[in-house]
């Protein structure tokens, strides 16, 4: 079971407000986390940022679309009125034993985050994913198949309608090399189900289920057969699977909660 910490753990109650800082991505590092999940956005003047929405106005206290400010004016914002928005570059070295999940969150992400990927050799420490099919195939024409990459929505419905086997296979390409899905579309919907998990193992990709917090939630899932799980509570997560004899040895350096560093994010 591979455990993501799903914009550092964006709701463990000590990050309330910090997702997709270092602040957080610290704090999940110190808890033995070595799957960290982010998002990439791209401004004007083509600096990848870790960061989540198109705009700055949700968490940070300035306002205005990323794609039309230049990486200077995005420095002036605070997450949470305290933390600076991390360039992906900043985020990758800064932990140098982590493996990140990409989430292109623009098309215009798609080449940059490519090279950038190809330039640094990051290929065997990402897994690159999106909702938009287009920015997914650019990034894997880019990259020549050679990043994994997890499923764009129309290869999760592929998965989901198309009986297993070879006419799966055909239709895919060899891709993905993952299926990160919630549990449900629009609550009403199942799309973890212990068919969907072994076709997917079935055709050489893992099961990836997000955001799961709730430990029976999470003791379901494991129960399924499924291979990772984002999480927003990073401590619940981890209990739950130290008790489950599943948290990785070589993650597990800390014990202790570790404490939010809390001085000048300027």
């Amino acid at each position: 079971m591979i455990p993501f910490a799903h914009r550092g753990g964006a709701r463990h109650p000590e990050l309330e407000g910090l997702e997709n800082t270092m602040a957080a991505f610290r704090h999940a590092v110190a808890l033995g986390y070595r799957h960290l999940e982010t998002d990439v956005h791209v401004t004007r003047d083509g600096v990848l940022l870790a960061f989540h929405d198109p705009r700055l106005d949700r968490v940070t206290d300035l306002t205005g679309a990323i794609a039309d400010l230049t990486y200077a004016e995005v420095q002036a914002a605070r997450v949470g009125g305290r933390e600076p928005v991390p360039t992906l570059e900043e985020l990758v070295d800064a932990f140098p034993q982590a493996s990140f999940n990409i989430d292109i969150k623009a098309r215009a992400a798609a080449a940059p985050l490519a090279r950038f990927v190809t330039e640094r050799g990051l290929q065997d420490r990402v897994m690159v994913g999106s909702f938009s099919p287009a920015a997914l195939r650019e990034f894997r024409r880019l990259t020549g198949g050679s990043v994994p990459t997890s499923a764009h929505p129309l290869e999760i419905a592929a998965y989901l309608l198309v009986p297993g086997g070879p006419l799966l296979t055909r239709l895919l390409g060899g891709r993905p090399a993952a299926l990160q899905v919630p549990v449900r579309h629009r609550r009403f919907i199942k799309v973890v189900t212990p068919r969907l998990v072994r076709k997917a193992h079935a055709a050489g990709a893992e099961v990836h289920v997000w955001v799961v917090d709730d430990e029976a939630e999470i003791r379901r899932l494991h129960a399924m057969g499924i291979d990772g799980i984002f999480t927003d509570r990073t401590d619940v997560l981890r209990d739950v699977l130290t008790d489950l004899g599943l948290w990785p040895h070589d993650q597990d350096d800390h014990h202790d909660e570790p404490a939010v560093d809390d001085q000048d994010a300027s």
